[in-house]
C-alpha cells in the first residue's frame, strides 16, 4: 500500500471510529431513559472521487439504524404509566407539529389536563379517525385500559360512573420504515403516517426500560478504543516511513 492510500485509508478510519464511539456513547447516556432504542451503525468502503485519486478509499457509514428489541418491563403501580407489550408505538406529536411515535410510556398531565409524555410532547388520540390530544378534566382519577381507551372517574364520589374520553392512538408501522430523529423520536418518511391498530396491547402500571445492554457497549467502547489507537500508530509508522524516504532522497 503506497504511504498516500495508506494515510487515507486509516484517517478515514480515525473519523468513523470516532463516529461509532459517539453513537456507543449516546447509547450508554440513555441506559435509564424510558423505551430508548438503541442505536448501530453500520460502513461501508467507498473510493475517492477526483482527478488523481482513483486508488484512494474511504471508510463511510452507510447507515444509522436501530435495535427495537424489547426492553424490560418494570411496574411502577403508577396509573399514569403504562408499556407497550410486543410491537407497537403510541403516538405523539413532535414539536413540529407532525406525528411521532415512542415508546416512554411514563406519562403525565400539563397545566391544562392534557396527556403527554415526561418530555412534553402531546399524546394523540384517535376517535372516528380524527386525531388530537387527550385532555383530562380535572378532579378525576384516570384510567388506561388495554387498548388504550382513556376513561376517567369522579375524584371522591361514590358513583361508579365512567366516562369514557377517547384512545390513544397506536400504531405499528414497519420497523425497516422508522427513521430516528434527533429529539429520539421515529417517525415515517415525509408525508407518510401510520394507520391505527387495535393490535398493540398496554401494560398499565408498568414502563418500558430501555433496550440498551450497558455491558455490550462498555466493551463496545473498550474495542473502539483500541481501534482508534491502532489507526493513529499506523499514520504515525506512515509518517515515519515518509521521514526516512526524504532523508534517503536528500543524501541521494
Amino acid at each position: 500500500m503506497s504511504l498516500d492510500r495508506m494515510v487515507y485509508t486509516f484517517n478515514s478510519g480515525i473519523k468513523q471510529v470516532m463516529d461509532r464511539m459517539s453513537t456507543s456513547s449516546n447509547n450508554l447516556a440513555n441506559v435509564a431513559t424510558t423505551g430508548f432504542r438503541a442505536q448501530i451503525d453500520s460502513l461501508r468502503s467507498a473510493p475517492v472521487v477526483g482527478d488523481g485519486l482513483p486508488t484512494r478509499t474511504l471508510s463511510i457509514a452507510a447507515s444509522t439504524g436501530s435495535i427495537f428489541q424489547q426492553g424490560a418491563i418494570l411496574e411502577t403501580g403508577n396509573n399514569l404509566d403504562v408499556a407497550i407489550e410486543g410491537k407497537g408505538w403510541i403516538v405523539v406529536k413532535g414539536a413540529d407539529g407532525q406525528e411521532a411515535y415512542t415508546r416512554a410510556g411514563s406519562l403525565g398531565l400539563d397545566i391544562a389536563g392534557m396527556l403527554q409524555t415526561q418530555q412534553g410532547q402531546k399524546v394523540m388520540g384517535d376517535s372516528g379517525g380524527i386525531s388530537g390530544p387527550i385532555t383530562v378534566p380535572p378532579n378525576t382519577t384516570l384510567l388506561i385500559g388495554k387498548d388504550g381507551t382513556v376513561s376517567v372517574s369522579q375524584t371522591g364520589s361514590s358513583s361508579n360512573v365512567i366516562q369514557i374520553l377517547g384512545r390513544i392512538k397506536l400504531v405499528n408501522p414497519p420497523e425497516k420504515s422508522l427513521l430516528r430523529g434527533d429529539d429520539g423520536l421515529f417517525r415515517l418518511p415525509p408525508g407518510q403516517t401510520a394507520t391505527p391498530t387495535a393490535d398493540v396491547t398496554l401494560l398499565g402500571g408498568s414502563i418500558e426500560s430501555s433496550n440498551v445492554n450497558s455491558i455490550e457497549e462498555m466493551v463496545n467502547m473498550i474495542n473502539l478504543s483500541r481501534q482508534f489507537e491502532i489507526n493513529v500508530k499506523m499514520l504515525q509508522n506512515a509518517d515515519t516511513i515518509a521521514g526516512k524516504a526524504d532523508q534517503l532522497l536528500t543524501f541521494n
